[in-house]
């Protein structure tokens, strides 16, 4: 594990503090097992789970607070960046303009047009981004943000009538404030009452594209939440951990009566427990690993493995998207919970992005998966074996899924193994003349 996120192992196991602010049982368990371990309340702690008040305060300038060498803390300063949802949607229309970008000034082509890149025409030449495919860049539905975007909505709007919509508090959590629009008008309703109430002048909205025809099992719509831990934002590196699909319990209906029916659309638990038929054996939820076996029985193998490639490329993307805005403070490291839906052509879509996932468990499943995965995290951090080298290709459930220095060290080696190459061929061929 890179040295710039990896805890400081000066000090010895056995003198290790923690510290958390809320007390779920897969934190204070996982902590309580550590050998030699100490639970504190002061401020000499090593390693604190702390809520995300209580990092802005620690980071805050104005405070004049520095941790010391050994403190970690489990949110980067500004992670909002990729959590909150206006600010994700910016950060990544940003990053996938500059995408574009590059793969237009990359071809060199004499007979290219203007316009034709933005047509997804080819080239006449044999350059690597011959063509441009605007799916390459759809990371997230269409989103506008409110009241700032609504002048160009309205005309995506009237370009697409029959688009359904649904719209989310930018700061919101929990499925709350959230709803589904098919009519022009009741945007202008909700603008007009906005206007009207004080209290929501301050709040601001993201607008998306609904995605009606998603992947159903069972006649049912569900959405994936996936575990990520980043220790490092610059260099980047990321392991991919655990998951599970999150059902709603009625079946899915994209018919205008039923639009406001949060058993059909939300798949948040916290809406699905209200729900009569919610089951509280297994909550509404599949493992990640069933998932996977259901689509390749019934998709094939070769389209799941597919989507699963597709999945890892938007989470390391939508983290490309925020890497150089991101203050990657060397005492940081973040669990995020990538909230992601399929659609029914089995192309992934990233909903929102989690600073905080939920530690509660609903069931002894989750229960168990959720102790493992804090069990891991901290096991890559801090690790109890390997000589505390840090395990480079992650530790149980959680595999490494991108390390920027590995990248650019095997990018070094490929171009130093073909200039090697050249200066043989080059030699080889002033013998043979």
């Amino acid at each position: 594990m890179n040295s710039r996120n990896e805890i400081s192992l000066k000090t010895t196991h056995r003198r290790f503090k923690w510290k958390v602010d809320h007390e779920r049982s897969a934190l204070c368990e996982n902590f309580e097992r550590r050998e030699g371990w100490t639970h504190t309340d002061d401020d000499d702690w090593n390693v604190y789970w702390a809520s995300v008040s209580t990092v802005h305060a620690l980071f805050n300038p104005e405070k004049g607070k520095r941790l010391a060498d050994d403190q970690f803390v489990c949110h980067f300063p500004n992670h909002y960046e990729l959590t909150r949802k206006d600010l994700m949607v910016r950060n990544i229309k940003r990053y996938t303009k500059d995408l574009q970008r590059q793969r237009k000034s990359s071809c060199q082509c004499p007979t290219k047009r203007v316009g034709d890149y933005d047509k997804g025409m080819k080239c006449n030449c044999d350059c690597e981004w011959h063509c441009i495919d605007h799916a390459d860049f759809e990371f997230i539905p269409n989103s506008y943000l409110l009241p700032a975007d609504y002048s160009m909505f309205v005309e995506e709007f009237r370009r697409y009538p029959s688009f359904m919509w649904i719209m989310k508090p930018s700061n919101g959590a929990q499925g709350r404030g959230i709803f589904i629009v098919n009519k022009l008008e009741q945007i202008k309703k909700w603008m007009s009452s906005r206007s009207a109430d004080k209290d929501s002048q301050g709040l601001n909205y993201v607008i998306s594209r609904y995605i009606e025809r998603p992947l159903l099992i069972g006649g049912r719509k569900f959405d994936l939440r996936i575990y990520v831990l980043v220790t490092s934002f610059r260099p980047l590196r990321m392991y991919l951990g655990d998951g599970f699909a999150r059902f709603c319990n009625s079946e899915y209906s994209n018919d205008i009566g039923e639009l406001n029916n949060p058993f059909v659309h939300l798949t948040n638990v916290s809406v699905q427990k209200q729900n009569q038929a919610y089951n509280p054996c297994h909550g509404g939820k599949w493992r990640i690993a069933n998932l996977r076996l259901y689509l390749e029985a019934t998709r094939g193998l070769l389209e799941t493995k597919k989507l699963f490639e597709e999945i890892d490329d938007l989470i390391v993307h939508s983290a490309k998207a925020v890497q150089h805005v991101m203050i990657n403070d060397r005492h940081s490291f973040e669990v995020y919970g990538y909230d992601l839906l399929i659609d029914s052509k089995l192309k992934p879509w990233i909903v929102e992005v989690n600073s905080s996932p939920s530690l509660s468990a609903t069931t002894s499943s989750d229960k168990q998966m959720k102790t493992k995965l804090i069990h891991d995290v901290l096991e890559i951090l801090v690790p109890s074996s390997n000589g505390g080298q840090g395990h480079t290709r992650g530790v149980g459930d959680f595999i490494l899924l991108y390390d920027e220095v590995i990248i650019q060290e095997s990018s070094k080696n490929h171009e130093e193994k073909g200039r090697r190459s050249a200066d043989k061929a080059k030699s080889h061929c002033s013998w043979r003349m």
